[in-house]
This record gives C-alpha cells, structure tokens and sequence, in this order.
C-alpha cells in the first residue's frame, strides 16, 4: 500500500477560517467502506454552524461579485494549480472516504483542474455579454449575466470531489458565494476540498464549508440568505429539497436525481464492444452511479450470446480494497448493501431469473463488499418494483425484445430519464432514438456513463428538473440581464397622441 495521508479533523471553514464544532449536535464517524479497521476521522457538527456561514456568504457577495472578473479567474486558476499538486492525496482521500479502487479515484482528482479549465475557457462563452444592434428602432440591446448570490451546494457520497466541484467552480467563476455542505459519508474529502480552496486564498466568506447531517443540509436549503440550490443526489432527497423550499420560489434548483438507465443492443452492433461498453456501465464504481447501467435491451437475433458472453465477462471483475487497483470496490456502507441483497430477493419474487446472484463477501479486509449480480427479466412490467427502482448497486435487468419500438417502451417506462446508450451501425435508429428517448443524454455505441464536461449533463423526468449542469453551470448559476440602451437625444416630433407633453 502507498503512503496514507494523515488527515486531522479542522473544523467548518467559515469566512477563511476552519472552526471546531465544540459543543455540536452529533457526531460523524468517517471510516472507510472498503476497511472497517480504518477510522479516518471523527467530526462533530454544530447546526449553528450552518447559519454562520449563509451570512458570512452572504457579506462577502457584493465585494466578490463586484470584483473584475479577471481577478476571479486568477483565483480559480491558483486553485488549479493547488488541484494539480495535490492530486495523489485527493485520490487517495477520496478511495478511503468512498471504497472506490484508486484508478478511479485518480481520474475523479483529476478531473477538478480540468473543470477550472473547462469553465474559464470553454463554458464561460455561453455567458459572454452580447449586443444587439437595433433592438428596437435605433435603440440597442445588451444580454449579461450576473450572480445570483449565495449558493448552496450539497454534495453526494459517490463523486464527493467532482459533482460539487462541477457546481462551484461555474458558481465562483460568475461570482456567486457558496456554501458547501459535504456528504455524511464523506466527511474527510469535504474537508481537504476545503483545506485546498484556503491554500488558494479566496477572500474571507467567498466559500465556506460546513459538515453536518440531515437536518444541517435542511437548514442549508431552507435558508432566507441562500439563492439558489444545487444538489446531486438521489431522487428522493431532491424531492424533499423541492418541498421544503416551495415558498422560497426566487432561488434557483438544479437537481440532479439519478437514473433507471438502459442499454439497447441490437442485433447489428458491434458485439464485443458492446460487452465491453455495458459491463464497463454496469459495473464501474459497483454501480455507484447516476449514469450506470441498469438494464440491458436485447435484439432477439443476439441476446443468447451476448447474456452469455457478458455474464462469463462479469464472473471475471476483481473486488477488492482500493489500494490493490481492483475493477470493484464496496457498497458505500451496510443501508447499500441491504438495499442491494433486498432486491435480489424482490427480483426473484416478482418472476425474474437469477443469472448471477449478488451476495455479501468476506474479504481480507473487512468492508461493504457484494459480487455484481444479473437478473434475466422473463416479461416486461411498468410496475414491477424491480424493473423501476435505482438500486445503486452492481445490477442489471437484461430484457429480450422483438423491435425498436418495443425496446423504447422499456427505455421509457420507469419514470427517470438521465441516460440512454444505443448499439447499432443503423444511424436511422438512432435518429428514431434521439426524438422517443425521454432522457437528456444518448450514447451512440458508448456506454451510460462517463460523461464529458463540455457538453450539458442533466435528466429529465425524475431524474432532473432541466437545469443540465457540466457545460451548461454556468447559466444556473447567472442571471440573464437585458438592457436597452438609447443614446439618442430627446426628439419632441415623437410624442404618444394624447400626452400634451412639453405644452403649457
């Protein structure tokens, strides 16, 4: 095993200091889900915390928001540069706090100074100001975009790096504050992303970062200082985030709600790319992912041999702790892989076919570990629990089916619609796709994840509510202004009938 990094408790950090929570309400216990013996850190919360730091964003908005935007930029590239020469110890923080094997970890570190080059070079165009020469008649129009104010982040478990790290750089880039509020599961990565932004040296209250439970990110997103909401996440959670903040209709929420995704192969596809693209979004992270592959749609022509082919390729994926490099990591703690052994058995109730059953392991070390499972589903049903539910676990639903149209009833019926990956030589298919589809992503021979920031990521239906994020941040985290601007002198031969205006 490489060297561990010792990480310390520090406190929240509010308004460029970190701040102990004596006295707080709860305690979070960070320990690895890949080595039960591995106590990374305890850290106390204090619910008062939360409150401090909304204001502490909310004085340091005007100044920030006020500054050239060329000195943010600087900021944010000092930041990337701390990224970059800190990337070993975010992987490895982020492998301990999520079980995840490290070369994944690493691409995740990695992937925090790219999102800094992407925004400021790349992204940023989409919110250029604009003019529009005669508006109106001889008067001219100008679109820019400003702040919004304080932003309130709240981060998941699985990217606990990157999926905040995509809100907050468009946030602080437009010249928003925020307000970052960690997953529980991830305490100790939450806090070096903290540590790495005070290297940075951002003006005091620019970004704060407070841990805390259920309730900590309740008084977050219920805050009057907080303008807008940027959450990943699973559905039910942005659903409660929808409801409690119905009257607050001024802030801005982008949520980001998971997926039920589907996989079509069709009888022409490229067979062994196809395995390889679908075990790869099966299985990756152990299915710890919005954009993972849950379901497999087979052509009738090529669904033997490919059930058969991808489930001796399945047999084969390593498990194991982070530090060996293996395919798979753990289940993220023991609620997961409960949830993950349930409905194996609900699969089975409801008249699927148990191809690879998924079970809990005993490995060296001690952690959440579980075997990757498959359900062969015998008959299609928009209400089966199981052919529905995001189960956030290393499962897939491989269904038969006998034409395109069918295969984009299955796609369609489960009510999340984040991504859609599509095997087939026929671009007509996948032209038929990209209008039927109700997703906000569609792979063409690529599997469901592994997305890019330069395009817009975002679902529909329960998986999103049409703000997209990646590429397109930065315009929920802006306000479009339109001006008119009439540098014409006063023409009296102009005045509306009926004023009298300028006569005695």
């Amino acid at each position: 095993m490489s060297q561990i990094f010792e990480m310390k408790y520090k406190g929240d950090y509010i308004n460029s200091r970190f701040i102990p929570a004596e006295k707080g309400h709860g305690e979070i216990k960070d320990v690895s889900p890949g080595d039960l013996n591995d106590h990374i850190m305890s850290v106390p919360y204090k619910h008062e915390h939360m409150d401090e730091a909304c204001k502490a964003a909310r004085k340091a908005f005007p100044a920030w928001a006020a500054l050239p935007e060329e000195k943010r930029r600087e900021a944010l590239n000092r930041l990337k540069e701390i990224f970059v020469t800190h990337e070993a110890q975010m992987a490895q923080a982020i492998s301990r706090d999520t079980g995840k094997p490290l070369w994944d970890a690493t691409t995740e570190a990695k992937a925090l100074a790219s999102k800094i080059d992407i925004t400021l070079n790349f992204s940023s165009k989409l919110i250029a100001e604009e003019r529009v020469t005669n508006a109106l008649p001889n008067v001219d129009g100008v679109i820019r975009h400003k702040a919004r104010g304080v932003m309130a982040v709240v981060g998941p478990f699985n990217f606990p790096a990157h999926l905040p790290n995509g809100h907050i750089i468009p946030a602080l880039m437009v010249g928003n504050t925020v307000v970052f509020k960690p997953s529980e599961q991830t305490a100790a990565v939450g806090q070096l992303y903290a540590e790495m932004i005070d290297k940075a040296q951002f003006p005091a209250g620019v970004f704060n970062m407070v841990q805390g439970d259920g309730e900590a990110g309740r008084r977050l997103t219920t805050s009057d200082e907080v303008d807008g909401i940027l959450f990943t996440g699973s559905y039910e959670v942005g659903l409660k985030i929808k409801q409690e903040t119905l009257s607050h209709y001024w802030k801005i929420l982008a949520l980001e709600m998971g997926g039920k995704n589907a996989t079509v192969v069709c009888d022409d596809a490229d067979m062994d790319k196809a395995i390889y693209e679908t075990l790869i979004g099966a299985y990756m992270s152990s299915g710890q992912r919005c954009s993972g592959t849950s379901r497999i749609i087979l052509g009738e022509k090529i669904a033997e041999e490919f059930t058969e082919r991808f489930y001796q390729a399945a047999k084969k994926l390593s498990i194991g702790h982070w530090s060996e490099n293996p395919f798979m990591g753990p289940l993220i703690n023991s609620a997961a892989v409960e949830k993950y052994i349930r409905f194996q058995e609900i699969a089975n109730r409801e008249n699927c076919e148990s191809l690879m059953r998924g079970k809990s392991m005993d490995l060296k070390q001690k952690g959440y570990y579980v075997t990757p499972s498959i359900h062969l589903v015998k008959k299609f049903d928009p209400n089966s629990v199981y052919q529905k539910s995001e189960i956030f676990g290393p499962n897939v639903a491989i269904y038969k089916s006998s034409d395109f149209d069918e295969s984009m009833k299955i796609v369609n019926s489960t009510g999340y619609g984040l991504v859609m990956a599509l095997f087939t030589k026929d671009e007509s298919l996948y032209k038929k796709a990209l209008l039927e589809a109700r997703v906000g992503l569609l792979n063409w021979n690529r599997t469901t994840n592994g997305a890019s920031s330069r395009l817009p990521f975002g679902g529909m239906g329960k998986s999103g509510n049409d703000r997209p994020s990646a590429h397109y941040a930065v315009q929920y985290c802006s306000i479009p202004i339109a001006s008119l601007e009439d540098h014409t002198p006063f023409d009296a031969t102009k005045i509306l009938p009926g004023m009298n205006y300028g006569k005695s």
